[in-house]
This record gives C-alpha cells, sequence and structure tokens, in this order.
C-alpha cells in the first residue's frame, strides 16, 4: 500500500517529464531538441533527488521522523508546481477535444470544409504561433514564476513574523481590564526550520511590544525533543506582568507530553490544561480557560468535554479567555458564552490565493485564520510563526498577534 502511495505522487513528475520530452523540442532543429531534453534531463533529476530520502521514509519508516531532507522547500514548491502544470495540460488536452468534437459536428452537420480547430493564434505570419512554440514560451514563463513564486514563499517562511495589531471590544469586559494587552503567540514549531537564534529574535520581538499578558496556543517544538533545551533557554526570558499561559498542540504530543510539559514550566510559564487560571488587576478578574489537543480528532473538532471540564473550574460570572489548538472549539465556546477563544494549528494553510480567497488550510477547517465573530463570542485564528514538514509559505506571512481588550457599554 505504501508502495502504491509512493508511486500516485511521484507519477505526476514522469507524465510531466515524459509529456515535455516529447512536445517542447523541435523536431525541425535536432541540435536544439537534443540540448532541450538534456536539460529537461538535468532539471528533472536535480529536483527530484529528495524522493529517494522519502521513499525511503515511506517504505521503511514514517515520514514524519526527524531525519533531514535535503532542499525540502524547494522540492515540494517543484512537486506542487508539477501538479499545477500536469493539470493545466489536462485542461488544454480537454479543450482541444471538445474543439475536435466541435468541428466534426461542424463539419458533417452543417458542410463546412474547413474545421472550427485552428491551433495557431493567429492566421497573420507576423504573429503565428504555434502550439510548440506557445508550449515552450509557457512552459519557460510559468517555470519563472514558479520560481520566483517558490523563493518568495521559502523567505516568508523564515522571516520575522508579522505583527497583527487588533483592538477587540466586549461589553462585559470587567473595567480595571479596559486596554489590556493581550500577544498571542501560536505555532511555533522549535525545530529543523526554526532554531534557537531565531527564537531569540522572536522573544525580543514580543517583549518590545511590552503586552500586559502573553497567551500561547499549542505546538511550541515540532516533532525532536532535541529542541525543547533550545526552547527553555529562549523562551525563559519571554516577559510579561500577567504572566505567560500555555496550551499544548498535536506536535508537543508527537514530541513527547511529559517533556513539552517539563520544558513549558522550565521557561517559567504557566500549562493550562483542561482546567482554568484566574488573573487578577485592579481587584477584578479573568478566568484563562486552557484545553488540550484531542486524542481521537476529527476536523472542526468542537472538544465539548474539554471545553466543558475547563468551565467547570472557572466561576461561572468570571469573563473568559479559551486557548485551544484547534480553532473547532470555538463551536463550544459560543453557547457556553465564552467572550474569547484563541486558537493556530492551521498556519493560514501555508498557501493561499489572494484573489480567490482560498487556502489550502480550507481542506482541514472553515475557521482558518483571522478574526471570527458569532453573537457576543468573538475568535481569532493565528498564522502561527513557524512550519510544518514544508518550509514555504506563500501570501500567509507568520504571524504574532498584539490585542488591545477594550469595554464597550452595552445600549440601554
Amino acid at each position: 500500500m505504501r508502495l502504491i502511495y509512493l508511486l500516485l505522487f511521484i507519477s505526476p513528475q514522469v507524465l510531466l517529464y515524459r509529456y515535455l520530452w516529447e512536445r517542447l523540442p523541435n523536431p525541425t532543429r535536432p541540435h536544439q531538441a537534443r540540448i532541450a531534453r538534456v536539460a529537461l534531463t538535468v532539471i528533472f533529476v536535480v529536483f527530484n533527488i529528495p524522493w529517494i530520502f522519502v521513499a525511503n521514509r515511506v517504505l521503511y519508516g514514517t515520514v514524519w521522523a526527524i531525519g533531514w531532507i535535503p532542499f525540502t522547500g524547494p522540492w515540494i514548491a517543484w512537486q506542487l508546481l508539477g501538479w499545477i502544470f500536469l493539470t493545466l495540460v489536462v485542461l488544454y488536452v480537454a479543450l482541444k477535444g471538445a474543439l475536435w468534437v466541435l468541428g466534426w459536428i461542424e463539419r458533417r452537420k452543417l458542410g463546412h470544409v474547413d474545421p472550427v480547430v485552428e491551433f495557431e493564434l493567429s492566421r497573420a505570419p507576423a504573429v503565428q504561433l504555434t502550439r510548440r512554440q506557445f508550449l515552450a514560451r509557457g512552459t519557460y514563463a510559468y517555470a519563472g514564476l514558479g520560481a520566483a513564486l517558490s523563493g518568495y514563499g521559502i523567505w516568508s517562511a523564515y522571516r520575522l513574523p508579522v505583527v497583527t495589531r487588533r483592538a477587540l471590544t466586549f461589553p462585559d469586559l470587567p473595567a480595571a481590564f479596559d486596554g489590556l494587552r493581550v500577544a498571542h503567540l501560536s505555532d511555533l514549531h522549535a525545530g529543523t526550520h526554526l532554531g534557537e537564534d531565531q527564537m531569540q529574535d522572536i522573544v525580543a520581538q514580543v517583549n518590545a511590544m511590552r503586552p500586559d499578558l502573553i497567551l500561547q496556543t499549542g505546538d511550541m517544538i515540532d516533532i525532536s525533543p532535541d529542541y525543547i533545551s533550545p526552547y527553555v533557554r529562549a523562551f525563559r526570558e519571554l516577559s510579561a506582568p500577567l504572566g505567560c499561559f500555555t496550551v499544548l498542540g498535536n506536535h508537543d504530543h508527537y514530541t513527547g507530553l511529559e517533556a513539552v510539559t517539563r520544558g513549558v514550566r522550565d521557561a517559567g510559564h504557566v500549562l493550562v490544561n483542561n482546567g482554568c487560571e484566574m488573573i487578577e488587576r485592579g481587584g477584578a478578574a479573568i478566568a484563562v480557560l486552557g484545553i488540550d489537543d484531542p486524542e481521537n480528532w476529527k476536523n472542526d473538532d468542537p472538544q465539548e468535554d474539554y471545553v466543558d471540564r475547563a468551565m467547570r473550574q472557572a466561576p461561572p460570572e468570571a469573563f473568559k479567555i479559551l486557548l485551544a489548538h484547534r480553532p473547532g472549539a470555538w463551536d463550544s465556546a459560543v453557547p457556553r458564552g465564552i467572550a474569547l477563544t484563541l486558537a493556530g494549528h492551521i498556519h493560514g494553510g501555508q498557501f493561499y490565493l489572494p484573489v480567490l480567497g482560498w487556502s489550502a488550510g480550507h481542506l482541514i477547517t472553515k475557521y482558518v485564520m483571522g478574526h471570527f465573530q458569532r453573537s457576543q463570542s468573538q475568535l481569532y485564528v493565528s498564522r502561527g510563526i513557524g512550519v510544518v514538514g514544508v518550509p514555504i509559505r506563500v501570501f500567509v506571512p507568520p504571524e504574532i498577534e498584539l490585542f488591545e481588550l477594550r469595554r464597550v457599554a452595552t445600549r440601554p
């Protein structure tokens, strides 16, 4: 079964290579055709070398192993470009078939001698473009655009997070907390693609915002326990007057529940695990609820049992903030009157099409990124800081949020 999956994912590269091998070189110019085929072979071999490492993991281990895969970002980008290009080729062939059928019908039914199907883009000799020329120029343009887009995506994955500043208003926020500055961090993924130096830069970035409260919503460590100690050294410098509160994510569980729990506490943070912590200021209090990542999860998992367990430990009348790694928990927070839910997990899908408003994250959840509101309850889903598996972010840069909680008077 693993071999079948492996062949399925490799097949677009093989098909695309064979298609371009046959179609791209111009047979009327044998010397140039040989050069084009050699260049194609070199490009496809070089960009597909990581398949050797991936195949070894798929067939003899697990894809989630800790070992390094060389050129992961460019390789993944290459695979995506291959799938997209092959899709365009399929659409082109389908259009070609539809036009052929149309031409056949026209010849048979209408008695026209000349078919409708014309594959040259113009009848004028000066601007005539054959299918082969169109394919070649389209391939070069597509490759150039793909390389630029992939380069941007890799750079974006390693850059410092963008700071999103937003005021959130609530009618029942205690007056003592009016103007509270809350920093929200999610999905650090300390690991191969985010080392200790980068973590120190992120900590300095957050401290420079001077938040009153810091909240983390999971996935601090990316699989390997080797990165717990660097995380502790960097994040013990994270500071806010009201403290730092943290919940765990699925990758923290993959790394090792006990080890990550110990690391969070060694960094001086408060781990909120299906429970409640009270924050006091000026004689008023806020309840910070935190839930763990579920073992048997499903898409948009509302995690009702975990939310109820945390709610039972909070005063009924308290203003509540829920920390959940998965944003689906908001579906339980709304009917329970929780004012604000913070989540992450999706990374904005790591690939986003701005014009269409579509993200790869929509395959997982309806709450991909950004601000949501329903009744008096609000949700913010962070794009996160790190990456998972693929060090690439296309139009979804890493993010840290700085919220200012404001109290608004209710209408009489």
